[in-house]
């Protein structure tokens, strides 16, 4: 369950001008512990421009606040009880455009971090360093700059890897390829669990990546690349 001092939307937005005039960067929080979740909360809100407005302990809550709040950071673990909470990303960041995402994790593999920034978060920050670096990878996201924890930074730049043509998400593959096989964005939505307008942001982000504009255009790309294979 989320926790229980999350402010309503409301107030967070009556509250976004920190001491000196500087723009409060609002955060929710999202990890199944609740002694880290107080921890994180305090490294954060010993800084005057930041003011955690939500946290909670499962995803959907977490969604849920984000949607709420629109806030300009999701903190979020990568491991949460019910799995990887990679695959939410793309549709967390469809559902509050301003809202960066910043991976707090304890996986110090260059393909974790890898796909979490494929997958649209800005930040990726180690659990045995948030300490020292959340705050800067908070800061950082909220003005769209990446952050990743130093060490790992280097390893993720010496083991480039291929991704998905055109730069699309795993997400965004997917609905590029319901596209091409005739589906209706409601039944892509009804599929992909997710609401018809999430499905139509992801469908503008694969036009606007691919700089393809009719849906024949977007078939013949997936046959071209071979999405619609087995």
């Amino acid at each position: 369950m989320a926790g229980g001092d999350a402010k309503t939307s409301a107030t967070a937005d009556a509250d976004r001008s920190a001491a000196g005039g500087e723009t409060t960067i609002r955060v929710v929080i999202v990890d199944d512990h609740a002694v880290v979740r107080r921890g994180l909360r305090q490294v954060l809100e010993c800084e005057p421009d930041i003011e955690v407005v939500a946290e909670a302990s499962e995803l959907e809550d977490g969604r849920r606040y984000v949607r709420g709040h629109r806030p300009e950071v999701l903190v979020l673990d990568l491991n949460l009880p019910r799995g990887l909470s990679l695959g939410a990303i793309p549709d967390i960041r469809a559902e509050s455009p301003g809202t960066e995402i910043v991976v707090l994790t304890m996986q110090n593999e260059p393909a974790y971090a890898r796909e979490a920034l494929g997958k649209g978060a800005l930040g990726y920050v180690l659990k045995e360093a948030a300490e020292s670096e959340l705050v800067e990878a908070v800061r950082r996201a909220s003005v769209g700059d990446t952050y990743l924890n130093p060490r790992l930074g280097a390893r993720v730049a010496a083991e480039p890897p291929p991704g998905p043509p055109g730069g699309l998400s795993e997400r965004e593959v997917e609905v590029l390829r319901m596209i091409a096989l005739g589906h209706t964005n409601a039944e892509i939505a009804d599929e992909l669990y997710l609401s018809v307008r999430t499905v139509e942001t992801h469908r503008a982000h694969i036009q606007q990546k691919l700089r393809l504009g009719s849906r024949h255009e977007l078939v013949r790309y997936a046959l071209e690349h071979g999405l619609l294979d087995g």
